[in-house]
């Protein structure tokens, strides 16, 4: 039913997608509003009886902070949540492996593209929605963020019960390195300024000049894992932004100094189809590809770096091309490197 251009949901649908929706919901609101409304509340607590508990957390924020650079602190049960089995089939959502994975060894899965949200990577990696531990037996995921996410008090709790943890060459390098075997960084290598490329059915990733994450696995010897997500830039609309735009120049002048893109996007509402912050009910396939074998230095070269970099963006190629057609990409789209 439309009624002054929106498109309203059916009074009446099954129970199991209303349930796919609160999930999707409540993960969406969380990620944007969640560090705010955390911070506010313990503010708040200061003004009344139970500000002592609020100087407590205060000591264990200081203790606890470097724990989202050492592994952080997963709570299986909360990957495990049925709730993420609804997140997954509101899309839905599905993981797929191309080759076993050696849980005697060490893995950093470079995804793509980042999308607006990077709603397949928590999804695949963050939870149990998508079966990564039966897939890859051995392996234990840990989803890299921004380090901003674990300046808000409680929030960072909550996200690193998910073995989130925070982005910086320590982190890395400690998951890699330091946690011993059977560890996977899964971070979105394209970052912030990728976000801003995530519109349905363009292919552009921010890689050209990414070389951090190359460097890591050299000084790690962890294996490199190509990871693509198809659907994830179809599940949001966002704003024109053509580079050289005034939309654009503003968007990498805020994300230069505030670290983090704001896109301009929409999806669809909780009762209507046409306009909100939900993203779009379309499916979502991440293929993780094989990995590539690298050789440990702990000081790699410039001529070492560059040279896993060519390797790695030709793995990724090929997986994208390898896969686009079965999951919907016409065979005119190519990947483009910015």
């Amino acid at each position: 039913m439309k009624v002054l251009g929106l498109e309203f949901a059916p009074l009446f649908i099954s129970t199991r997608r209303r349930l796919q929706t609160v999930a999707v919901m409540q993960a969406v609101a969380t990620f944007l509003c969640g560090g705010v409304l955390c911070t506010a509340l313990l503010i708040s607590l200061l003004f009344t009886r139970l500000w002592p508990l609020v100087m407590i957390y205060a000591v264990w924020y200081i203790y606890d902070r470097n724990t989202p650079h050492s592994g952080g602190r997963r709570l299986q049960a909360m990957r495990n949540s049925k709730l993420w089995t609804y997140f997954r089939d509101f899309f839905p959502l599905k993981l797929v492996k191309t080759c076993d994975l050696d849980p005697n060894k060490n893995y950093l899965f470079a995804c793509h593209p980042h999308g607006v949200l990077c709603v397949s990577h928590f999804g695949n990696f963050a939870t149990e929605a998508t079966g990564f531990s039966k897939l890859f037996p051995g392996i234990d995921p840990h989803l890299i963020v921004l380090d901003g996410h674990f300046q808000f008090p409680l929030y960072r709790d909550y996200i690193m019960g998910y073995g989130i943890c925070g982005c910086n060459k320590n982190s890395l390098e400690y998951i890699l390195k330091s946690k011993g075997q059977g560890n996977a960084a899964c971070i979105a290598v394209g970052g912030a300024l990728e976000a801003l490329e995530a519109h349905p059915a363009h292919f552009t990733l921010n890689l050209a000049h990414k070389k951090g994450f190359i460097k890591s696995a050299i000084r790690t010897g962890a294996s490199i894992v190509p990871v693509f997500s198809f659907g994830e830039n179809e599940v949001y609309t966002q704003v024109s932004n053509p580079v050289g735009s005034r939309v654009r120049r503003l968007q990498t002048f805020l994300t230069t100094y505030l670290g983090f893109s704001p896109p301009l996007f929409h999806g669809r509402g909780v009762f209507n189809y046409t306009f909100g912050f939900l993203p779009y009910r379309r499916p979502i396939t991440t293929v993780v590809g094989e990995p590539l074998e690298v050789k440990q230095n702990p000081d790699p070269s410039n001529e070492e770096i560059n040279e896993l970099h060519i390797r790695y963006v030709s793995a990724l190629q090929n997986l994208f091309e390898a896969n686009k057609k079965e999951f919907g990409v016409s065979e005119f789209h190519h990947l483009k490197f910015i």
